[in-house]
């Protein structure tokens, strides 16, 4: 079997179609892999991306295992040690880049950026030189995420993909490349996970986190649920601690896990150091609804200084709260907030049954807010008003929150 999927992916990299960038009808090579058909796409730049020089790039599509309708899409950046082919291959191979292997009934996206020199996820700046190249970072969109979004959005449109379940991943470069594209496109990913990400670079020039606020020119669209899970003794995990501090202070939505496990890729070896790093189920997140942000936890572990070879740290941030939207319409927005139980979670982990933290709602549908609107809210036994900040964000501060779910309401 080993050996027919090698002959099978050896075929793929010869055999695809070039592709005319705007044409629904790109001839693509079909195969089947593990019972899943692949397409595999060859085409050119369009102008749009902005790349200074002609190139070819490949992508290849993944269908569910039986065919469905309005199916979600996970999309996968990889590592800078794979390409698109092999890291379509690791799917047949549990313990070899798990984070690449799409559920049997999403379609799969996995784009590529090794075939051309320097068209990299992770955007201008490159880690490895930290601060010597900023001047390559900032907040512009780089031609690889032109490529990427440009690439996503044609998958959503020629499959028939929900676009309110399209889900971003990335190992390593990948994984960087995922919080440096994802975070900015709110208005395309749900949600979006990232496996031991190969630097903050590109999502602190992304995100503008140096800044205390962003200004009107670099308004950023709601951003995606946040899932990252790193290793605290990995040499690419350094300034971890201070992304963290700048999600928490930007009341970004963000499950952050560590552990000692290096720069990991097996699940299993993961998670006999941190077993909490699968536990939040983000391919439930949709576009399409509110969700909480949960800041300033009293149940958040100690940030360490991360990059640090011989740290044992472990931890967690947010790991136990859970949300369930119940009401948003354009008088009233309700939601359930409680911290997970040991009856639905197995974890070393000691789960709190009471913690505090400030909560904030986003991606609101029908309730609309204004910046500097007071409103009333009620959780449980407490209530008062509260005002809308600058952005039109809505923080309600220090909510007690149990395993029992209690019901949050927010009405003018």
């Amino acid at each position: 079997m080993t050996e027919i999927r090698t002959i099978v992916f050896l075929s793929l990299a010869v055999a695809a179609y070039q592709l005319a960038a705007g044409d629904k009808n790109w001839p693509p090579t079909k195969v089947d892999v593990d019972g899943r058909k692949c397409e595999v796409f060859r085409h050119g730049p369009q102008a749009a991306w902005g790349y200074k020089t002609y190139q070819n790039d490949s992508f290849v599509v993944v269908h569910p295992k039986a065919p469905r309708t309005n199916a979600p899409l996970y999309v996968v950046l990889h590592s800078a040690g794979h390409d698109v082919w092999s890291a379509v291959k690791c799917t047949a191979q549990f313990g070899n880049h798990d984070i690449y292997r799409a559920p049997d009934d999403f379609y799969a996206l996995y784009l590529d950026c090794r075939a051309n020199k320097g068209d990299w996820w992770w955007g201008g700046r490159n880690p490895k030189s930290r601060e010597s190249d900023a001047a390559k970072g900032g907040g512009a969109l780089s031609p690889a995420e032109r490529r990427v979004i440009g690439t996503v959005a044609w998958v959503i449109d020629t499959y028939g993909i929900d676009p309110n379940r399209v889900y971003l991943s990335g190992n390593s470069m990948g994984g960087s490349g995922t919080l440096g594209i994802g975070l900015r496109h709110g208005d395309l990913f749900a949600a979006i996970k990232a496996n031991v990400p190969a630097g903050i670079e590109h999502v602190w020039d992304r995100m503008h986190l140096a800044a205390a606020t962003l200004t009107a020119e670099n308004k950023i669209p709601e951003p995606p649920v946040v899932i990252d899970y790193s290793g605290v003794n990995d040499h690419w995990s350094i300034r971890h601690e201070a992304f963290a501090k700048a999600m928490n202070d930007r009341k970004y939505p963000f499950y952050f896990y560590w552990g000692p496990f290096g720069h990991a890729n097996n699940d299993q070896k993961m998670m006999k150091v941190n077993d909490l790093i699968h536990s939040f189920d983000w391919l439930a997140i949709r576009k399409n609804a509110a969700y909480a942000v949960f800041t300033n936890a009293s149940c958040n572990d100690a940030l360490p200084t991360f990059g640090n070879r011989d740290s044992k740290a472990l931890g967690q941030v947010n790991a136990f709260f859970r949300w369930t939207a119940i009401a948003d319409s354009a008088a009233k927005f309700e939601m359930s907030l409680h911290l997970i139980s040991p009856k639905e979670l197995t974890t070393r982990f000691t789960i709190p049954t009471e913690a505090t933290a400030d909560v904030s709602i986003r991606r609101l549908q029908e309730f609309v807010i204004s910046p500097g609107d007071t409103l009333n809210w009620r959780f449980g036994p407490v209530s008062g008003t509260v005002t809308a900040d600058a952005s039109g964000l809505l923080t309600i501060p220090a909510l007690t929150i149990t395993a029992t779910p209690e019901t949050l309401t927010i009405w003018r």
